[in-house]
């Protein structure tokens, strides 16, 4: 049996390390910039740990229940012992999961509604997305700014994008500042997002919308004050 667990680990070890490899990049989540996406991250996390422990507790069972010596058993032993597993695996095990996963999981999502702020906080910031086949075009409303396929914001400020379309659902989503929001037809839909680190983070539309949907893709850029600034006052002439 131990000789077993040893094959199954080396097996699987180098495809687990491949896995690793996806950890990071442009369109990672697992590589948060912003306070969204790290709340997604967490929670991703404590999924993948709680998935894993009960990867090893079946195949464990498993092995268990291969290796053990036989011995004969009445069909009332056998009946009580189906009616464990069932109650056990079938009834208290899911029930377990999903309360612990809603008390995790609707906290963390709450705080990334875009919710009124608090006295201090910094003002958030509105920009209007609306997007269609199949591209975006960006509004800042404030300075009527016009943009195709970019956004600009500054760091560690909130930012609330009104998302639209005007044809076809699509899903606007910048993997490493937040989790994705779908932009619907004749409706207006808010995600708040922002920035910790200035960058140039890549966005992609997340529900298939045509044959070039894959090709959806627009950028955001978060600049220091200072640089954000800059931006706006060459942007406004450049209009």
């Amino acid at each position: 049996m131990t000789s077993l667990i040893i094959r199954i680990a080396v097996w699987t070890l180098p495809g687990f390390c491949l896995l690793l490899t996806g950890c990071e990049g442009p369109l990672s989540i697992l590589d948060p910039a912003g306070p969204s996406a790290r709340e997604a991250n967490t929670l991703w996390w404590a999924m993948f740990g709680v998935a894993a422990l009960v990867l090893l507790a079946v195949v464990g069972l498993w092995l268990y229940a291969v290796n053990r010596p036989s011995s004969p058993t009445t069909e009332r032993q056998a009946t009580a012992n189906g009616v464990r597993w069932l109650v056990g695996g079938g009834l208290i095990l899911p029930i377990v999961s999903i309360v612990t996963l809603l008390a995790f999981g609707i906290p963390a999502g709450h705080r990334m509604l875009p919710l009124t702020l608090n006295d201090g906080e910094t003002e958030v910031l509105q920009i209007h997305v609306t997007a269609r086949q199949w591209h975006w075009e960006v509004v800042y409303p404030q300075w009527g700014l016009r943009l195709d396929n970019e956004i600009h914001i500054p760091l560690n400020v909130p930012v609330d994008i009104h998302l639209t379309s005007t044809d076809v659902i699509h899903s606007f989503w910048v993997p490493r500042l937040a989790g994705k929001l779908d932009a619907v037809p004749g409706r207006t839909n808010v995600l708040r997002l922002q920035a910790d680190h200035a960058d140039t983070y890549l966005g992609q539309c997340a529900e298939f919308c045509g044959v070039r949907h894959a090709h959806m893709q627009f950028t955001l850029t978060a600049h220091s004050t200072s640089d954000f600034e800059q931006w706006l006052q060459e942007a406004q002439v450049d209009d």
